[in-house]
């Protein structure tokens, strides 16, 4: 990673591991963190003068961060929703403790481009809509005296500023946490593109053993030469330390920084597995003042150690043996709220990829929260993340540079989740030009300077022999036979032709999926007109069998990813039951409803036992003769129509119970399917109201 190897030059310390079960470790915590969310004043204007401490803001309206401008427009159609200029303001007054300390203000996520101001003095500018920035506001703010913060974004198109366009809605505002971050004037670095400034890199590990270099980014703040020593602590999931090493006493001079790695060392390491045991070490890096004896800083970092590679023909392999990576798409807005989600709404969304079996996401478009990431780590999922460079791009060296930034900030800020093992440059370029690939080598080299141990990858939709695909080491590709053109079999022999034709690329799938709603119902429906506003919730769910079924005979196909987890807003559509939606989500947008392709994935992903009535929403029938169909994983399943059995046990081979001709009576009937697993019986049922034509 260049981020280690860029910069002054480092000690190399090495410490082998200690025995399992030693010592615990309480890490210190020199650093104080201050929540910031509270006390804003909004407008959505341009309000000249509004950096001025004396500005009267009074008429504004009063909100708390996270928020958004466009919860609402956002969502409702048209794609004429407020894209341009927000001020927040709010006073704060340091304590005097924090007299002598470096106050950082962090800003989680703000789109697209922030300026920040205290006290009337501009900190900066940052440009991007996804990572986390921060500026250094100690000469700003006076401990003990009143400050006012105020915050300019805009969220307007910017020909120089990733995304141009992309198919959902850019959600303006202070949209993630504000904070402000005290830290001794000696510490580890805030300014290194936001990141954690302690990075760890895994040289190598198996069953046997581990080897980890740990680098850690010093800055001395202060008007005097201090002498430092770094300590690497690592502690295992009880909290008892495996690794304990210390650096030399090194003397950084006023104002300048310095960069150690120390080498840990683990026998017999316990190794993180994904979903089957997400295990995570911690790495707690100390940083002494050698004069003082104090420890003045102290990063904690995740740590699970695990490797992975791809293959062409056997796809995706996890320390060693092959996890086929059942994924699906994520976006990060919800209902009335746009990007503005707490966090326990993040822990909803991994709980329902937990039920429906998900081992793998990619973060599409752009980078999400540390509150997923951190998510995907405890969890075990897998992840590709991305950055927001999508569809159209401007030739042009200062998009280059904003995309290499934003680019630089999602691998330092993401460097030590082990989750992520995928680094997603693009996502479906319109043109195959000299610019554009120029971008992408631009983007892909940057990656492997960044970060040679994981794997670069992009998603693309246009022809298999595009040179698009050529500068990653892996490609997605964005698939949907039998939604926008083409048939449903289509896909099968896409994969295999592409196989065939480009035998040494190990390729995935990085979108497939299509429209449903959960108010539209349809016997056996064809193929709907996506832009339309019929999208009968039957055609997804044949959809998603259908493509399943190709796809899990497939083994050379490393991942692929369902279009989409969740309903999102893209405020320029216009089709299924509600402008402003995309509906090719699993779960409703409002994350209430399960859709019936959900259980399908769930059947095939997870081995919980279960019985699911598909079309249990189609209640008002216009026919007397049905077919009832069934997702499970039991045994066998028996159906009963208003209390009378129909036929007999129905047993599966593909988790579909299926029974035609069924007859329903004039009225309401009450269809229920009872499922045998172990010994254990699984219920479930449904009304369905006929009423004759």
């Amino acid at each position: 990673m260049t981020s280690v190897a860029v910069g002054l030059a480092g000690l190399v310390a090495s410490a082998s591991s200690q025995a399992e079960g030693s010592a615990g470790y309480t890490a210190p915590s020199p650093r104080q963190h201050v929540d910031l969310d509270g006390g804003w004043r909004f407008v959505r204007a341009d309000a000249a003068g509004a950096e001025s401490p004396t500005f009267d803001d009074s008429a504004w309206a009063a909100v708390t961060v996270p928020h958004t401008w466009n919860a609402k427009d956002g969502e409702d159609g048209g794609n004429n929703y407020y894209r341009g200029i927000g001020w927040y303001r709010r006073h704060y007054t340091p304590p005097p403790t924090v007299a002598g300390q470096k106050l950082w203000l962090q800003f989680d996520g703000a789109d697209t481009v922030t300026d920040v101001w205290v006290n009337g003095t501009h900190l900066g500018q940052h440009q991007g809509g996804f990572a986390r920035f921060r500026f250094d506001a100690t000469d700003a703010l006076v401990p003990g005296g009143d400050a006012v913060i105020a915050v300019r974004v805009s969220n307007a198109r910017d020909a120089g500023i990733a995304p141009l366009s992309g198919d959902f809605t850019m959600f303006g505002g202070l949209y993630r946490d504000v904070s402000l971050e005290v830290t001794d004037p000696l510490s580890i670095r805030m300014l290194d593109y936001a990141g954690p400034g302690v990075y760890l890199r895994q040289r190598s590990v198996s069953s046997a053993s581990a080897t980890v270099d740990v680098t850690t980014k010093v800055w001395n703040n202060s008007g005097t030469t201090r002498h430092t020593r770094v300590r690497t602590v690592v502690t295992d999931a009880t909290g008892a330390v495996v690794a304990d090493t210390s650096t030399a006493t090194r003397a950084v001079a006023a104002h300048t920084g310095d960069q150690v790695t120390q080498t840990v060392s683990l026998t017999n390491p316990h190794r993180w597995n994904g979903r089957a045991d997400p295990y995570l070490y911690q790495a707690n890096v100390e940083l002494r003042d050698v004069d003082s004896g104090a420890v003045t800083d102290e990063v904690t970092e995740p740590l699970g150690l695990r490797s992975f590679g791809l293959a062409p023909d056997s796809g995706f392999a996890l320390n060693g043996s092959h996890l086929a990576l059942h994924g699906v798409n994520l976006h990060q807005d919800r209902l009335d709220q746009g990007w503005a989600v707490s966090a326990a709404e993040h822990t909803q969304d991994f709980d329902l990829m937990d039920e429906m079996g998900v081992n793998a996401i990619r973060t599409a478009h752009y980078q999400q929260s540390q509150q997923v990431y951190g998510l995907a780590d405890r969890r075990g999922y897998l992840v590709w993340s991305e950055i927001p460079v999508i569809n159209s791009v401007t030739d042009s060296a200062a998009f280059t540079a904003n995309a290499v930034q934003q680019l630089r900030e999602l691998i330092r800020q993401d460097y030590n989740h082990p989750s992520v093992a995928f680094w997603g440059i693009g996502n479906e370029q319109g043109q195959d030009n000299a610019a554009t690939n120029a971008l992408l080598k631009t983007l892909a080299d940057t990656v492997t300077a960044e970060d040679p141990d994981r794997i670069s990858t992009y998603a693309h939709a246009g022809g298999d022999g595009s040179n698009l695909i050529t500068h990653t080491a892996t490609a997605g590709f964005n698939k949907y036979y039998g939604w926008y053109g083409g048939a449903l079999p289509d896909f099968g022999s896409w994969a295999d032709t592409l196989h065939a034709n480009q035998p040494s690329r190990a390729i995935a799938v990085s979108e497939y999926g299509a429209g449903a709603s959960i108010y539209q119902h349809q016997d056996n429906p064809p193929t709907p007109v996506w832009n339309s506003g019929w999208h009968p919730e039957e055609y997804q769910a044949l959809f998603h069998e259908s493509y399943w079924t190709q796809i899990q005979s497939r083994q050379y196909l490393w991942g692929t990813f369902v279009w989409n987890m969740f309903d999102f807003a893209s405020d320029g559509r216009n089709e299924g039951d509600t402008p402003g939606r995309n509906d090719k989500g699993l779960v409703t947008y409002d994350r209430a409803t399960r859709k019936d392709a959900f259980y399908w994935y769930k059947a095939n992903w997870t081995a919980t036992p279960f019985v699911y009535l598909t079309s249990r929403r189609f209640t008002d029938r216009a026919d007397a003769t049905t077919t009832v169909k069934v997702y499970g994983t039991v045994d066998s399943a028996r159906l009963t129509v208003n209390g009378a059995a129909v036929g007999g046990a129905v047993t599966s081979t593909d988790h579909r119970y299926r029974w035609a001709n069924v007859t329903l009576a004039k009225g309401p009937n009450t269809i229920t399917v009872t499922g045998t697993r172990g010994g254990a019986t699984y219920t479930d049922t449904a009304t369905w109201t006929y009423t004759p034509s």
